[in-house]
């Protein structure tokens, strides 16, 4: 049964904002009798089921093998499931109440630095609904940082909603609009900025606003959570508070800060080009790959540097040109080219996450030439995540790099993805890009090795 997600679904209004909610999961025609009675979730209905009379808040679907069945939620609390048919008729006893917060003037304290919390979406900007119990974007930055008060006693916080989405959403335009706004916020005169962001591509946002903002007067912490604010398990409100407290150390960079254990008892610093969410729902979830992270904080804010922090520039530039004809691809066994020529040929970045020390198929190899020789830059990394490519050792590497493969050390594939972006948009040709590239400007690849703890 098709699912219909109507684009006539009505909105509602959240911090003056509308947001359109379609029925989820609903069956066509139960959405089409829901749209015709003007039900939205949320809305307090009545209608008939086998006889009798129903009463209860209408609530999302989440399956869509009985999709011609309304769910509420009743005034026990339960919710329930009701087969519905087209002689159902649906009233609605009550609209769901429009959420209107004014936004909070709050006066700066003397003496106190000055930051800005920038609001971009994911999981730390939503909250679950009281009256649906669905989990939804759209918490104001306002809405999290009343929260925590306690913020407030440490810095004064400006708040910014620049957009919201979820983070499998972010793309190089939203990437822009970060790193300009961290930028002019910093050029006005903040101490530091922190960004809101969701967990699922939080590293690769991190990775771009480290090579955008290369020359930086502050910090600009890129901040998440595995679970929603308003829960008693999230992670919101110590990872925020660390991410605060290392702002007030007047440390230039991009960084990420998030738990370094299951428990509240410590954040890790962790580099913005270093990055990787290693678990899909940990706390602990993001690590720092091939080098330790910049610093710890505990939980009574105490900071401890384990690696060194770029020199602060005297002011913050945003260089945002990126090239989009870039591609990034997982190198697997049995990788037809003919499947691939098409994505490759004619690219100006291809990015490869090769196999082991950084190898391809034979297969693979004429076409990633024939890519090199029209002009492509090719950049050779490792899906192994831990240690470097070493292209010197098996024949393979060798050939690779002869027909113009670069690999990059131990730079993460995504790193290396961005990286190459900003380095063609960024450079006159080909060759120039080919040298930033084997250059480390935002300590994306080292050659320093560490002994990585195992899960």
């Amino acid at each position: 049964m098709r699912v219909s997600r109507t684009r006539n679904a009505p909105k509602i209004k959240i911090n003056n904002k509308r947001y359109r909610r379609p029925y989820m999961l609903y069956s066509e025609e139960l959405s089409r009798m829901l749209e015709s009675a003007g039900a939205t979730e949320g809305c307090k209905i009545s209608f008939i089921s086998g006889g009798r009379e129903y009463k209860g808040i209408l609530m999302p679907h989440k399956d869509s093998r009985s999709a011609d069945v309304i769910v509420i939620k009743m005034r026990n609390g339960y919710k329930a499931g009701f087969t519905v048919d087209a002689g159902t008729s649906i009233k609605i006893l009550e609209q769901p109440s429009v959420i209107k917060r004014e936004p909070v003037e709050r006066k700066p304290k003397k003496g106190l630095p000055n930051l800005v919390l920038i609001g971009t979406g994911g999981t730390i900007g939503s909250q679950t609904d009281a009256k649906t119990g669905a989990l939804a974007p759209g918490a104001s930055t306002d809405d999290i940082l009343n929260m925590f008060p306690e913020i407030l006693e440490i810095a004064n916080v400006k708040t910014i909603d620049l957009f919201s989405v979820l983070s499998e959403n972010m793309n190089i335009e939203h990437w822009q609009k970060m790193a300009s706004a961290a930028a002019e916020e910093l050029n006005g005169g903040a101490d530091g900025v922190i960004i809101l962001h969701g967990t699922d591509t939080l590293g690769h946002s991190a990775a771009a606003l480290s090579f955008m903002l290369k020359e930086i007067s502050g910090p600009v912490i890129l901040v998440g959570s595995q679970r929603s604010p308003d829960r008693p398990s999230s992670d919101a409100f110590v990872n925020l508070v660390a991410s605060v407290r290392f702002c007030l150390s007047k440390t230039a960079g991009v960084y990420v800060i998030m738990h370094d254990t299951m428990s509240d008892d410590s954040c890790a610093v962790h580099r913005g080009t270093r990055a990787r969410k290693m678990h899909t729902s940990r706390r602990d979830a993001f690590r720092s790959i091939n080098t330790v992270p910049v610093a710890h904080i505990d939980a009574e804010g105490k900071i401890t540097f384990k690696d060194e922090v770029p020199k602060a520039s005297a002011k913050t530039t945003a260089n945002t040109k990126m090239e989009k004809d870039v591609v990034l691809l997982h190198y697997y066994p049995g990788m037809d080219p003919k499947i691939f020529k098409s994505v490759i040929i004619g690219r100006k970045g291809i990015v490869i996450a090769g196999s082991g020390l950084g190898h391809v198929s034979d297969g693979m190899v004429p076409i990633l030439k024939e890519a090199a020789d029209k002009g492509a830059v090719i950049v050779m990394t490792s899906q192994c995540i831990n240690g470097p490519t070493g292209m010197n050792i098996y024949n393979k590497g060798r050939e690779l790099q002869g027909i113009g493969v670069i690999p990059v050390s131990d730079m993460l594939p995504e790193t290396a993805y961005v990286k190459l972006m900003w380095a063609l948009a960024n450079t006159k040709d080909a060759e120039e890009a080919k040298e930033l590239m084997r250059a480390a400007i935002s300590y994306e690849m080292g050659d320093r090795r560490t002994v990585d703890v195992v899960w």
